[in-house]
């Protein structure tokens, strides 16, 4: 018996792209048997050929069962229903009201099941103006404010260099169920779960909203480094490559003199305590780029790290693949799509024991379940399903 979480649990997935996929996905790791319905053709990622959109399908589709539904069509739509009096959790990411003219609404899913578990991601939210506007990983950090905060000062605003947004939607999406369930669990009661976009990208900047008010100057692009904090988060220029380091607390700043030698720095009364560096951050971080400019970036970074300073080698991803560190932490797991074609994603960032979670199996086609998946809906209770 492999003891997983969610062992049992059967989840619905009306997703497409990212972020419902992406939770639909570690709710399979996690031990769930994860049903994606897909309509005539399949989701939207398996009918573009653009190499994101396959990246997409073939990262968060592992695992899966497929069935193919025409919500639209009566007889479809009935096996639909069906099929969700079988499930614990439904999950999509339509927009507002689609499901509810398709009638599948969390009130009523209700109907169907009492103590279902629905959740809903949508770009803006289901109340607001934009409640119907198409609503990406883009436009929630734009319309956040994480683009007026990413980037140097003198350019156009930046997107981070990963979909962000949709990638931590996936795990509060998955916190959410988890709670649910053990609401659910505890006291017999479903829930309704709506995650916007928006308030996810508003939600990581915390931080910033709270410095925002306790300075009272608005927060802006900076390029690297923390607008408050000197050394922090800033970057240096090793002999072969880029490094970042933080050390603006004062006894950090004491060893980042002494590891670069130059102790008399401390000293300096351009740098004499955290708001002097703030203020002289081009020449704090000229002086120590000279100081530092003579050595590898591996070999400064493991001296700043013996004297007790945070830094790291700013590195690409061919040198993520071959770090000891992720090698050693087993962050990488091999997949494969339906006709064998071998690949390697992270796996879930987190071990545990025993374990928590699994490596799923490939991405299935589309309706590659459909006959299996139609029976056990006309039966109205699941079959025990294990890991394919």
């Amino acid at each position: 018996m492999d003891m997983l979480p969610l062992e049992g649990v059967r989840v619905l997935e009306i997703g497409q792209l990212l972020a419902i996929p992406g939770a639909g996905q570690q709710l399979v790791e996690l031990g769930a048997d994860v049903i994606k319905l897909e309509p005539p053709g399949g989701e939207v990622a398996r009918r573009t050929d653009a190499a994101y959109a396959v990246a997409i399908l073939r990262s968060y589709n592992r695992g899966k069962r497929s069935v193919q539904l025409d919500l639209k069509d009566p007889d479809d739509h009935q096996v639909a229903r069906d099929l969700v009096a079988t499930c614990d959790v439904v999950l999509h990411n339509m927009r507002p009201g689609t499901l509810e003219r398709l009638g599948f609404e969390h009130q009523q899913l209700t109907e169907i099941r009492p103590d279902i578990i629905s959740v809903s991601v949508s770009g803006f939210g289901p109340e607001g103006p934009s409640a119907t506007r198409p609503g990406l990983d883009i436009a929630a950090q734009a319309e956040s404010g994480l683009m007026s905060v990413t980037g140097e000062a003198d350019r156009d605003p930046q997107r981070v260099g990963a979909p962000i947004i949709d990638h931590t939607t996936t795990y509060l999406v998955t916190q959410a169920v988890l709670a649910a369930l053990l609401r659910r669990a505890r006291f017999g009661v479903g829930t309704e779960v709506r995650v916007p976009l928006l308030d996810v990208a508003i939600h990581l900047q915390t931080c910033n909203w709270t410095e925002q008010q306790i300075t009272g100057q608005m927060m802006s692009r900076c390029g690297n480094g923390q607008p408050s904090a000197a050394p922090a988060a800033d970057v240096i220029h090793a002999a072969d490559g880029p490094i970042v380091v933080s050390g603006y607390q004062d006894h950090a700043w004491a060893r980042l003199c002494e590891a670069a030698g130059r102790p008399e720095l401390v000293d300096d009364p351009r740098f004499a305590d955290n708001p002097s560096r703030v203020a002289n951050r081009a020449e704090l971080m000229s002086t120590l780029s000279e100081a530092l400019q003579g050595r590898s970036a591996a070999e400064t970074v493991d001296q700043l790290a013996a004297a007790g300073v945070v830094a790291a080698v700013v590195r690409s991803y061919d040198q993520v693949l071959r770090a000891e560190d992720v090698i050693a932490n087993g962050v990488f797991t091999s997949a494969r799509t339906a006709a064998g074609e071998e690949y390697v994603v992270p796996s879930l960032p987190y071990r545990a024991d025993p374990p928590l979670w699994r490596t799923p199996g490939p991405v299935p086609e589309a309706g590659e379940n459909d006959a299996e998946i139609r029976a056990e809906a006309s039966r109205g209770r699941p079959i025990a399903h294990g890991s394919r």
